[in-house]
């Protein structure tokens, strides 16, 4: 018993550790993102290309929302929405049943009905827990 707790011990510390270092990599990340953000406002070329850009995207987005109104587009828009908010639920029951599929078969592969054979991966994170 000893040795699992001292795995336990060894495991927390790693994810302390790395989840600290990630948290400073991101802050890092943050201060080298607005550095280069600055240089590129600084540069002349830049922002004319960016205006003529964002000009661009204005005028597009205008001609967009003129297309959104005919009716076919309206009726498109309203099947795409049905359709993620399907696929949004799909993924969730097929996550809770390959959870539940694991539990049951002690394994971590299925093979479909055509003979391919699929991995069940599990993507963990740390998420803050808010404070109540």
């Amino acid at each position: 018993m000893a040795n699992s707790s001292s795995t336990l011990t060894s495991v927390e510390s790693l994810i302390h550790n790395h989840q600290t270092r990630f948290e400073s990599l991101n802050k890092e990340l943050k201060t080298h993102r607005l550095m280069l953000e600055a240089i590129m406002e600084a540069d002349q070329e830049y922002q004319a290309a960016a205006d003529a850009a964002a000009k661009a995207v204005k005028i597009k987005s205008q001609a967009k929302q003129k297309v959104l109104v005919n009716p076919e587009a309206k009726s498109q828009m309203e099947k795409i929405k049905d359709q993620q908010i399907e696929a949004k639920e799909l993924k969730i029951a097929l996550s809770d049943y390959l959870s539940q599929y694991v539990t049951l078969s002690g394994s971590n592969q299925i093979e479909s009905p055509d003979g391919a054979v699929y991995e069940i991966i599990y993507n963990a994170h740390l998420s803050k827990k808010k404070q109540e």
